[in-house]
């Protein structure tokens, strides 16, 4: 049974209790890590899962808080003698400075497994994974940098699950999460690049969402539960606080 496990939660600033957010699709043939800030490698074992599993890496942009933990991983890996192959999806502007980076970490002295670069489109629904578990799909998204929102599609089940990403109230959103069972969106406030819990609360009331989890919210002490009461102003579907460590089944 496919599942998504959240590995992280937390805005750019994590804390003990929540790292940043990124997130594992598991199904019986492919594993895909979505994002990976911190140590993946770690937060992956921590969840039980086992990075051999590992069969795609999609990245959603680059800011640090959602990519650096990426060459780490792929040095682990690498290190510890991993042969099979690894897909990696960005779109071109995070994938350029992938690329760039993973060369300025003269990464070809540490990994030695094949890794095939697959640059996502700016277009709306684009798929990117197919399989017959799960379909993902890619849209442009409103933040600071170049960034995507993802729609995981899980036929066998007929759920759907919508991930916002770090973006402010834009229309590909509401297309992104239309009719979604769960609506899994950030709350890190409101800014030309981010959203409130009550425009998070907004998207999910137009896209017609049957529920809602806020995710990459202020940690660090603040009261992130009093989220929830916000996005209930503008959504009356449930709504929740993602945590670290929580899983969904499909």
């Amino acid at each position: 049974m496919p599942k998504l496990v959240i590995l992280g939660t937390s805005y750019a600033v994590p804390d003990v209790d929540h790292e940043n957010t990124h997130m594992a699709l598991v199904g019986e043939e492919r594993m895909v890590l979505i994002d990976g800030g911190g140590n993946p490698q770690t937060r992956l074992a921590k969840a039980g899962l086992h990075h051999e599993d590992l069969t795609d890496i999609v990245m959603t942009h680059f800011h640090p808080d959602h990519v650096s933990g990426i060459p780490l991983l792929i040095m682990g890996m690498g290190l510890l003698k991993r042969q099979k192959p690894l897909l990696m999806y960005a779109n071109d502007h995070c994938m350029n400075f992938m690329q760039n980076l993973l060369n300025q970490y003269e990464w070809n002295t540490f990994h030695f497994f094949p890794v095939t670069f697959k640059t996502v489109p700016d277009d709306e629904l684009h798929l990117i994974i197919d399989t017959d578990e799960f379909k993902v799909y890619t849209s442009p998204v409103k933040h600071f940098i170049p960034t995507f929102g993802l729609r995981i599609e899980f036929p066998k089940s007929g759920k759907v699950v919508a991930f916002s990403c770090d973006s402010a109230p834009t229309p590909s959103l509401v297309k992104l999460a239309q009719d979604a069972d769960i609506l899994i969106h950030e709350a890190a406030g409101e800014s030309i690049g981010h959203s409130s819990a009550a425009q998070a609360g907004e998207i999910a009331r137009q896209a017609n969402a049957k529920e809602m989890y806020l995710i990459h919210y202020p940690t660090n002490g603040f009261n992130y539960h009093a989220l929830v009461d916000e996005a209930k102003k503008e959504f009356d579907g449930p709504v929740h606080i993602a945590e670290d460590l929580m899983e969904f089944e499909f």
